[in-house]
């Protein structure tokens, strides 16, 4: 890979933020190879940003089906598409995990709590299918970056939002979360104030409330150094939540990444940032 082409890369994701990260292209066009994507696109819904990719690992399914993790990405609440993020279902499929990267409507359109309506529909998408995929459904992950951990994590810890679909966080084999805001009243980020009806929050919108003995493995990963997301804050203190009630979790702080980098980090040319590709797959892969 051209020297040129990898510098861009990594100053375009850490300079910039995510409303002018149409250029993640460049990460899309160094993404691995080794998955394929499903086409057309599955509809999870009837509204048209109810909408999710499959990328189905080209090796051979275990005789069990695929491990399957149903993604969402970040971008304030405000903004995001999920072709955007190839470059992470690629490198997921690479290592033989079917993965399902889900849009969900954004503000201004939504509000709370909406798009978690539309998180949960998706993931129980991927648990009600798939079998049918190749996947194994005792094997099911729910993971996110940034706004997309949160809404990850409100599903894997608030058996409310996969209650309408009939369906619980017990039947998850885990939650991924990276760089996610889990704890972050009161709101300072004018892009994220009117999603949350800032200063009339409505109650239950923090992960930590819903930490409970009957949440699922979890793996948390954060950038030491993150000027949006504390990761004090947020993915240690959310750890350590989930210690004092005696759930198992692992966090992994990374030095050499931010808040964005870390997930250009699963851009194959830009592995060697940070390890969270690898971290990623071994705790999917542990039993």
């Amino acid at each position: 890979m051209p020297r040129v082409l990898l510098t861009l890369a990594i100053l375009m994701v850490a300079c910039v933020g995510y409303a002018a990260l149409a250029p993640v292209a460049v990460l899309n066009l160094l993404a691995a190879t080794g998955g394929d994507l499903l086409t057309p696109p599955v509809t999870y819904g009837t509204l048209p940003r109810q909408r999710l990719d499959v990328y189905r690992p080209s090796v051979a399914a275990p005789p069990d089906g695929y491990p399957v993790v149903v993604f969402f990405y970040g971008g304030s609440w405000n903004r995001g598409e999920r072709a955007n993020y190839k470059f992470v279902a690629a490198a997921l499929a690479s290592r033989g995990v079917m993965t399902l990267v889900a849009d969900y409507r954004l503000y201004p359109a939504v509000r709370y709590p909406e798009f978690l309506e539309d998180s949960a529909k998706a993931l129980a998408y991927g648990l009600e299918n798939a079998k049918a995929l190749g996947g194994n459904p005792k094997r099911v992950f729910v993971m996110g970056h940034s706004a997309g951990a949160y809404n990850a994590a409100m599903l894997a810890f608030d058996a409310r939002w996969l209650r309408p679909s009939g369906h619980s966080p017990t039947e998850l084999a885990g939650f991924i979360g990276l760089a996610g805001p889990y704890d972050f009243l009161p709101i300072v980020n004018p892009d994220v104030k009117p999603v949350f009806f800032h200063p009339d929050y409505p109650p239950g919108t923090q992960v930590f409330e819903h930490v409970s003995a009957a949440a699922p493995r979890t793996f948390l990963g954060a950038a030491r150094t993150d000027d949006l997301v504390d990761p004090q804050r947020n993915t240690v203190g959310l750890a350590g939540r989930l210690q004092a009630v005696g759930r198992p979790v692992t966090m992994q702080l990374y030095d050499r990444v931010n808040h964005m980098t870390l997930a250009a980090a699963f851009a194959a040319p830009l592995h060697w940032l940070a390890p969270v590709l690898d971290d990623v797959v071994a705790f999917i892969n542990t039993p």
